[in-house]
């Protein structure tokens, strides 16, 4: 039996959280491995819909979950969630939930420095979330962030502040915003402290654990491979590496470990925030898009950009990601238009070219080249079988794999969780 991580292969909502709900019912243990609250997965479980940012999909089965070192968790929003998962009845406790005892804390000034400096880029913002995600990983390759065991230790927490705010108080005063003080800081993390502590762990032992005793693991990615901040549209990107090969890194497992590389990708393409979108509609279709798709992002709510299918872009996702097959999602959302394009290069500076360049300026200048193919009429809404499909969509779909050079291995045909036509279980690869 083998392992899964799952991760996004294009920016992001790519409806990861009802692939991730299927394939956590028949894990042991969910474990999320970067990324903060700045991105979110919806589950709908019978009558209930679940919208979770910090915690592993697993627990909405009844799963361990674990929050591994890679992701910064900023504690209050942590608390505000199980609060509110709690009160839909789900039971969140020590024992259930395990976080790294290693994960760095996002702070307030975090937030306040995060929002003040996307306010100074003015036209050049980044589209960030405002939410700190960026800063403490600033901090934490700097060697000043607090980890979740500082917690514990007051004389670690009391020298460590000085550092942090020595740092941030002086950006903030430069931007013209309100700094912090420390005992402002200590106020807060001496208030979810006790709260947060019983869920501190060495995971890194869990995990081993459960690895030997042939626990089946599920690595849970956030945001996607074009928002990495190593192989994304940088620097319109996250603060973390997206791809796979981070799932070892930040759960503090081995690479071998990961098991088969379930990649997410929308039957066409959506982005929410700024940065180059090659393949994006700016008529009435892309508009047409959103509305069937209901595109608002799950953590911000904010309209997402629509555009077609872009294979060079999840073909490359596939290479740098390490996807083993896809899971396709959202085909029915193509249900009765009378053509469909597929993006299969770009145009740049009059030549063209079948790779996505990561020079910011040929990034905006690139031009998608597409391939049309005819649309479907019938429905593929609720579809569990190939046989159920349109000769059509089928063809989409093999077009699809030619072009990013990967299997679909999953096809998911409604939000509803056993709406989906299964090729390969990654489980048994």
């Amino acid at each position: 039996m083998s392992n899964v991580t799952v991760i996004g292969t294009q920016w992001g909502d790519e409806g990861k959280g009802k692939i991730v709900d299927w394939l956590a019912s028949r894990a042991d243990v969910v474990v999320r491995f970067q990324g903060g609250h700045n991105a979110g997965h919806t589950l709908v479980v019978g009558e209930q819909t679940y919208k979770l940012s910090l915690l592993p999909s697993g627990l909405v089965r009844g799963k361990m979950g674990v929050i591994g070192n890679g992701v910064v968790v900023d504690p209050e929003a942590l608390l505000k969630e199980i609060d509110r998962v709690t009160a839909q009845g789900l039971k969140v406790t020590p024992e259930t939930l395990k976080i790294a005892e290693n994960a760095p804390l996002i702070l307030p000034v975090h937030g306040a420095l995060d929002r003040a400096r996307e306010a100074a880029r003015g036209d050049r913002k980044i589209g960030t979330t405002g939410r700190g995600i960026g800063p403490a990983y600033e901090d934490k390759v700097a060697r000043r962030a607090i980890r979740l065991c500082d917690l514990a230790e007051p004389e670690t927490l009391d020298w460590k502040l000085d550092e942090l705010l020595l740092h941030h108080n002086t950006l903030l005063k430069g931007l013209g915003a309100d700094t912090f003080t420390k005992a402002e800081l200590l106020d807060f993390l001496n208030a979810v402290a006790p709260r947060v502590l019983p869920f501190m762990a060495p995971v890194w032992d869990l995990l081993d654990d459960s690895r030997r005793s042939g626990s089946r693991i599920l690595f849970e990615g956030a945001q996607a491979v074009m928002l990495d901040v190593d192989h994304g549209t940088y620097p319109f990107v996250t603060s973390s590496n997206t791809v796979a090969a981070n799932a070892g890194t930040g759960a503090g497992v081995g690479p071998t470990s990961i098991g088969f590389v379930l990649g997410i990708a929308k039957a066409y393409t959506t982005r929410v925030g700024e940065g180059p979108f090659p393949s994006e509609l700016h008529d009435q279709m892309g508009r047409t898009l959103g509305e069937r798709g209901h595109e608002f992002g799950t953590v911000t709510g904010r309209p997402r950009r629509c555009g077609w299918f872009d294979a060079v872009l999840v073909r490359r996702a596939v290479r740098v990601g390490g996807v083993n097959g896809l899971a396709l999602t959202k085909l029915d959302v193509l249900d009765g238009l009378d053509e469909i394009s597929i993006c299969v290069g770009y145009e740049l500076d009059g030549k063209k070219i079948t790779s996505f360049p990561s020079a910011p300026g040929a990034q905006q200048r690139i031009r998608p080249v597409f391939e049309t193919m005819e649309g479907w009429k019938d429905s593929t809404r609720g579809a569990r079988s190939w046989a159920e499909l349109p000769a059509q969509a089928i063809k989409y779909v093999r077009r699809i794999e030619e072009l990013v050079e990967a299997p679909v291995t999953l096809l998911s045909t409604s939000p509803e969780r056993d709406d989906t036509i299964l090729m390969r279980d990654p489980f048994e690869d």
